[in-house]
């Protein structure tokens, strides 16, 4: 922990203010308030996100039988994706991997005002690499109906997600004790 700390205080996260911040991006997106966040920590709220990419999938997907109509549920999948984060109410305890993860991605997205442990900057930067490189095979599989490059890229995506939250978890023990915003998001 005391490394975490030194590497925190000597400003070592130079990583993330090299490139557009993409994370900060789809946050703005997102329309996150503090209010959000707290719901989002529930674990409904952040097993249930893993829907997404499965159901837009199918929504794009069901193009096949529906033509135009297929906009429909791309909308409703798109309204999810907002929706989400907001549908459940806050946790009654924060003792859970799901709301240490977001918790976590709290923290990431605050490095530009209290800088973490280039390690974990790494790391963020490096899955959000693998589940934008699943996109690719994803998006081909969808466009051409190749279900194995759909289903590839699903797999690279959402565990490039799910490994994503797991170092979130990582950076939030690393960094709860340097701010007390942090702590208070316990209960």
């Amino acid at each position: 922990m005391k490394a975490a700390e030194q590497e925190t205080k000597s400003g070592v996260d130079h990583l993330s203010r090299k490139t557009t911040d993409i994370f900060a991006l789809a946050a703005r997106m997102m329309a996150m308030d503090d209010a959000a966040w707290a719901k989002h920590a529930n674990p409904l709220s952040v097993y249930s996100r893993m829907s997404i990419l499965p159901l837009m999938s199918l929504a794009v997907m069901s193009r096949i039988w529906l033509g135009w109509y297929a906009l429909a549920p791309i909308a409703l999948v798109i309204l999810w994706t907002w929706w989400n984060p907001r549908a459940f109410g806050p946790p009654k305890t924060t003792d859970s991997w799901a709301a240490h993860g977001t918790f976590g991605e709290r923290v990431f997205l605050n490095r530009a005002n209290i800088s973490i442990p280039s390690h974990h900057s790494r790391w963020a930067m490096g899955l959000g690499t693998v589940s934008g490189v699943g996109a690719v095979p994803w998006i081909y599989g969808l466009w051409s109906l190749d279900y194995g490059m759909c289903l590839f890229g699903l797999a690279l995506m959402v565990g490039g997600k799910l490994w994503f939250v797991d170092r979130m978890v990582w950076l939030y023990q690393d960094m709860k004790n340097t701010d007390p915003t942090y702590t208070n998001w316990q209960r």
